[in-house]
């Protein structure tokens, strides 16, 4: 009751303030506006974001005794038997490659989240949408935060792997806190442009999905990028995946591993990339969420 009455209060508040504007489309200076109004009107919300997707949390894991540690317990199990096995088949030192296995799998499983549910933020609230005037970027974020309170569950097992192996982190890994903020704005991004395109082609998400498998398999995860050093053509998997950057720029400060400013180049240029298309895309196709949901 008490989450039910924060976010009635944080509706009213945002009613108080509003109002209608009826106007005939004017070009992209007026989309960018009201685009730029919905995302302020969102910033605003912050407290029903954060209420929506610890709600989401609970719904989904109501009446089990474990709730979300129950995905920490498949991911640690998982993490084990696959540790064991490639390691032996890459020939690698189990103590080295399970802290890089733990953390590569925990991340790409986020970073999967992110993307499958950002693809259905919308449609999957199309009674609040349709029923309550509220703004659209609140729908993507509430996506993002429900995703990282998951991931702050599977930190445990990030823990529990460093502590046995005796991995020991350095000031170093403060680097991961910048990246990891990076993230949080790509996934915000990407919830904001496949929400509303998936939203219009309800075929978009499979797609989507098939392709983020067929990335786990490309992107080093499971295996070492200085593999391919040798394979001048294999090499392209690295050089032009752009998950490899995104990821490394997380993976590489937790591993102790060092990185390159190359490397941080490239992260940002995917990045701003995203963001852009995103917005474009947003301010193109915000108006017409409602009738798509």
């Amino acid at each position: 009751m008490s989450e039910l009455s924060q976010r009635d209060t944080a509706l009213q508040g945002f009613r108080k303030q509003s109002h209608f504007t009826l106007s005939a489309d004017r070009g992209w200076v007026q989309r960018f506006q009201l685009a730029g109004t919905d995302l302020k009107d969102g910033v605003r919300l912050w407290r029903l974001i954060w209420t929506l997707a610890f709600s989401d949390i609970k719904l989904r894991y109501r009446g089990s005794a474990l709730g979300p540690f129950w995905l920490t317990i498949s991911t640690a199990v998982q993490i084990g038997a696959m540790a064991f096995l490639y390691a032996d088949l890459f020939h690698t030192d189990i103590h080295t490659y399970l802290p890089y296995l733990t953390i590569s799998i925990i991340l790409w499983n986020y970073l999967n989240m992110l993307i499958s549910d950002g693809c259905t933020c919308f449609s999957q609230s199309d009674s609040l949408i349709k029923g309550t005037r509220m703004p659209f970027t609140v729908h993507a974020a509430r996506s993002v935060v429900r995703n990282t309170i998951i991931l702050a569950h599977n930190v445990v097992v990030v823990v529990a792997v460093f502590a046995i192996m005796g991995v020991h982190e350095s000031l170093y890994s403060l680097a991961a806190i910048p990246a990891f903020c990076l993230w949080l704005i790509d996934a915000f991004a990407i919830s904001l442009l496949f929400g509303a395109f998936c939203a219009r082609f309800r075929d978009v998400p499979q797609i989507i999905m098939s392709v983020m498998q067929i990335a786990f398999f490309v992107t080093p995860i499971m295996w070492y990028a200085k593999i391919l050093e040798s394979h001048p053509r294999a090499d392209l998997l690295i050089r032009f995946n752009p998950f490899f950057y995104i990821l490394e720029i997380m993976r590489g400060p937790l591993l102790g591993t060092p990185m390159t400013m190359d490397m941080v180049f490239k992260a940002l240029i995917v990045s701003a990339t995203l963001i852009i298309v995103a917005a474009i895309g947003f301010a193109r196709t915000r108006g017409r969420i409602a009738y798509w949901v």
